[in-house]
């Protein structure tokens, strides 16, 4: 089957489509490999926003690839989706992010990320010493009670450690 010319009032297909033109949701769907459920989810969520055309059908425009390409990393990488849409708030509406903007917004998560990492190293050096004590007392173990400080609150049971409790992603 060939390419089929388009009717007169057609938008432009494909390359020749230009950059102020909005996408249908189906469209931003097919490109960004992301349900179109998932997308009315990013947007109920403030990720991503679209305008209404006279037909009252979500329009996007094309930075909107963008912005969805960065939930989807952001989500790989376990931050929660309000970090997501605070940092994408402070991005420009107005035109399509650029590099700069984008380095400003990876930056911001950076230390967090840096962070994570440093306790997942700190769990992972504690696991081995935990796996060959192998009693996990809760009066002697590194990897859920270092030092015993859970102890200094007086009996009963105890909160863990939430940092390392925290699920992967939220929002």
């Amino acid at each position: 089957m060939g390419d089929r010319p388009g009717a007169a009032g057609d938008p432009p297909r494909g390359p020749r489509r230009r950059a102020e033109e909005l996408l249908s949701v189906g469209e931003v769907a097919a490109r960004s490999g992301v349900a179109v459920s998932a997308l009315h989810f990013y947007e109920r969520k403030g990720l991503i926003s679209s305008r209404r055309d006279d037909r009252n059908q979500r329009r996007y425009p094309r930075g909107v690839l963008r912005r969805v390409a960065v939930v989807r990393i952001a989500v790989r990488l376990g931050i929660p989706l309000s970090t997501v849409a605070h940092a994408l708030r402070r991005l420009p509406d107005e035109r399509t992010a650029t590099a700069a903007d984008w380095r400003r917004l990876s930056a911001d998560w950076r230390t967090e990320l840096d962070e994570r990492i440093e306790q997942l190293q700190r769990l992972r050096d504690d696991l081995d010493g935990c796996i060959g004590c192998g009693c996990l007392s809760l009066g002697r173990c590194s990897l859920i009670n270092p030092g015993d400080r859970l102890g200094a609150d007086g009996p009963g049971a105890r909160t863990l450690d939430v940092s390392l409790d925290r699920p992967a992603r939220g929002g």
